[in-house]
């Protein structure tokens, strides 16, 4: 992926989980990521976001790590920054919050992983 500026909604301090796993891949990788979760104050060190809106820069990709149910807002936000691109990891995509996402003039990626998607590119 080209767009080296990333937001992961639904990134956590739990290394088990794969919100974790995505936003230390991202950075790992060499992209700048901002991690967004309203319940955590920091994610593997670095400050984290309750919203899209409070991060410092807008994001050119929003990775979506949350369910359908809690990523529509996400969507909607990320589509009043302009945000170019969101990202579903497996899980958190629904036809009808893809359909929204594109309806709201974003580019949508769906049905693969990130963390794949940088593994195929080393």
């Amino acid at each position: 992926m080209k767009r080296k500026t990333w937001a992961v909604v639904g990134a956590t301090p739990r290394q088990n989980k794969y919100g974790y796993q995505i936003y230390r891949s991202l950075k790992l990788n060499g992209y700048t990521a901002y991690p967004v979760n309203p319940r955590y104050k920091e994610v593997d060190g670095d400050p984290c976001y309750e919203s899209l809106s409070k991060l410092p820069v807008v994001p050119e990709v929003v990775d979506m790590v949350v369910s359908p149910t809690l990523g529509e807002a996400y969507v909607e936000e990320a589509a009043k920054l302009d945000v170019e691109f969101v990202w579903f990891q497996p899980g958190a995509e629904s036809e009808e919050l893809v359909e929204k996402a594109r309806n709201l003039g974003l580019k949508v990626v769906y049905n693969t992983c990130i963390m794949l998607e940088t593994e195929k590119r080393k």
